[in-house]
């Protein structure tokens, strides 16, 4: 069975070496979709919703929301900060996907 779980982080940043609007300093309100997948367990739950919300603001949240992401990745693109996420979060929760979504409209995703 899969899951999901909506998390928010707001973040600024500028996309170094672009010829465009995205290589001055701007903001996002982020949105991941963290999509996990596993059996039920004897308690009836693939995953409680209260302890993937635990993990995701420890691992992530707390160090993503409300930064320069310029001071934490070299080239902070969309793609660049999921696979970031993917690599923190692996072994942590039973992932299927995971989706960034840079505004509204616009995501990149990973299989896993």
């Amino acid at each position: 069975m899969r899951l999901c779980r909506e998390f928010y982080f707001d973040a600024a940043h500028y996309i170094p070496h672009y010829k465009g609007k995205c290589e001055k300093l701007h903001g996002h309100t982020y949105k991941l979709e963290v999509v996990i997948e596993s059996n039920v367990k004897k308690d009836g739950m693939v995953v409680d919703f209260v302890k993937m919300k635990e993990i995701v603001d420890t691992t992530i949240l707390e160090k993503l929301d409300h930064q320069a992401l310029n001071e934490l990745f070299e080239n902070p693109t969309a793609e660049h900060i999921l696979e970031w996420i993917s690599t923190q979060l692996e072994g942590k929760l039973p992932l299927s996907s995971l989706r960034l979504w840079e505004g509204q409209g616009k995501w990149v995703e990973i299989l896993l």
